[in-house]
């Protein structure tokens, strides 16, 4: 329960970060252009809290926080006074209407990269994207990629961390190949190597996208050594202690990790026998995992125990760390990286060459709130750029009930030299906000089956 309370309140904080984001940026540049502000409101619906500023504005805070909007004078929808006609939004000049609706999604743009200003100023601790193993037969090995190799970059974007590697690999779905630069095992001569993507498959709810390329990220040495047990859990049911040494299971001698966890994973409520080594003495104990449900439905054995982990190596660990000036430069980067990433990933989800059910709404929103609130504030922060960049893309879709509606509207507009007749804009808003609803339909269903 608190779990969720936790993810409903960094939700709510992230969503009201965005849409009085949004907003100002239509609020901002309406003013600029002359146009009288009505209401600026931050939800909908019934108001909680509201104020009217010296300049006549309606300031709102509305119960439903699920958008926003700027109210502004315009003759299509009230009577206008004739002192006021040079102040309402339909009688100013194209490009200035133009300007005011698209002024939201570029708000949120600028949002996002302040956002990562702020990351780079603080700082983000990472790894250096070095490949620990290679799948044989895999894509990647049928590219040539070694294990030790260090990706550099892919297809032209620079990857200085695994995150940056994921983005740029996910904007590949769809795609039929894919170009890496990656550094020998000593890390100095580049080349490229270019993955054949004809045959590949990606399920992102259910598959990590490296894993199904056939690339295993360098990591340190997991021990067998136990550094964490769980209150309550199987392990402590069955008298292991911290610093014991996992040596053999029912009999058969393990040497890596993994192996003890898929004899977990694969005996759910079936005791196992397990030797450790307890102050250099072999004791013998019977542990009985739990039982959990898996991504199928499967039940999956949990025992509740953690191993050692040696310390990564100093020259894997970096800090993306920069000055004020060059974290301008960095943030706008990675900013434009989502941005084509968005872009790329809405254009596929029409054609097709991602499924529908990839899409996500409110309920995975809220998830990855509370999650990124849980690291910390930089990755709040980067969290709030990924949304922040996604909004603006939606909003700029050429739907009449979207800013990106309004924009091909003007658009027409301009080449026809005469307003789009109310009863096409009617109709468009229509079958807009049917799409529209559609769309939020699909995203909360995908949600409730993730739950």
């Amino acid at each position: 329960m608190l779990g969720i309370l936790w993810n409903l309140g960094a939700f709510l904080l992230a969503l009201g970060i965005l849409i009085a984001v949004h907003e100002f940026g239509h609020f901002w540049v309406a003013r600029r252009c002359g146009v009288y502000v009505e209401r600026f409101s931050i939800g909908f619906g019934k108001s909680l809290w509201r104020k009217v500023g010296k300049d006549g504005t309606e300031y709102t805070l509305a119960m439903i926080p699920l958008g926003g909007y700027v109210k502004m004078l315009d003759g299509r929808v009230d009577d206008v006074p004739a002192e006021k006609s040079h102040m309402a939004f339909n009688n100013k000049k194209l490009w200035q209407r133009s300007a005011i609706v698209a002024a939201g999604p570029l708000a949120n743009f600028i949002f996002a990269v302040f956002a990562y200003w702020m990351v780079y100023l603080i700082g983000m601790p990472a790894v250096r994207p070095v490949i620990g193993e290679i799948a044989p037969q895999s894509i990647a090995a049928q590219a040539g990629i070694e294990s030790g190799m260090e990706l550099k970059s892919i297809s032209g974007i620079k990857t200085a961390d695994w995150e940056s590697v994921n983005l740029a690999m996910i904007s590949h779905i769809g795609d039929k190949e894919m170009v890496l630069t990656v550094s020998d095992v000593q890390g100095g001569f580049e080349s490229q190597r270019t993955l054949d993507l004809t045959a590949w498959t990606f399920d992102p709810e259910r598959e990590r996208v490296l894993t199904t390329l056939g690339i295993t990220p360098y990591s340190p040495e997991i021990t067998l050594t136990i550094s964490q047990l769980v209150d309550g859990g199987a392990a402590i049911a069955a008298g292991l202690s911290l610093n014991d040494e996992i040596v053999a299971i029912d009999g058969r001698a393990v040497t890596q990790w993994q192996e003890v966890v898929d004899a977990v994973r694969s005996h759910p409520e079936q005791a196992l026998v397990l030797e450790v080594l307890r102050d250099n003495e072999r004791v013998s104990l019977t542990l009985t995992p739990g039982a959990q449900d898996g991504p199928d439905g499967e039940a999956i054995g949990y025992a509740g125990f953690a191993p050692k982990v040696e310390a990564w190596p100093e020259s894997y660990r970096i800090n993306l760390q920069f000055g004020p000036i060059e974290a301008v430069g960095k943030a706008t980067e990675k900013t434009w990286q989502l941005v084509t990433l968005t872009f790329d990933m809405v254009t596929k989800l029409v054609t097709g060459d991602v499924a529908m059910k990839n899409l996500s709404g409110p309920i995975s929103i809220a998830k990855g709130a509370g999650m990124t609130a849980d690291y910390g504030i930089v990755y709040f922060l980067g969290f709030l750029a990924l949304i922040s960049v996604n909004l603006g893309i939606v909003n700029l879709l050429p739907l009449p009930v979207l800013d990106g509606g309004h924009l091909m509207f003007f658009a027409i507009e301009a080449v026809t030299r005469r307003p789009v007749s109310e009863r096409v804009q009617d109709i468009g808003y229509r079958v807009g906000s049917a799409i529209l609803v559609a769309l939020m339909a699909v995203a909360l269903f995908n949600d409730f089956t993730r739950l």
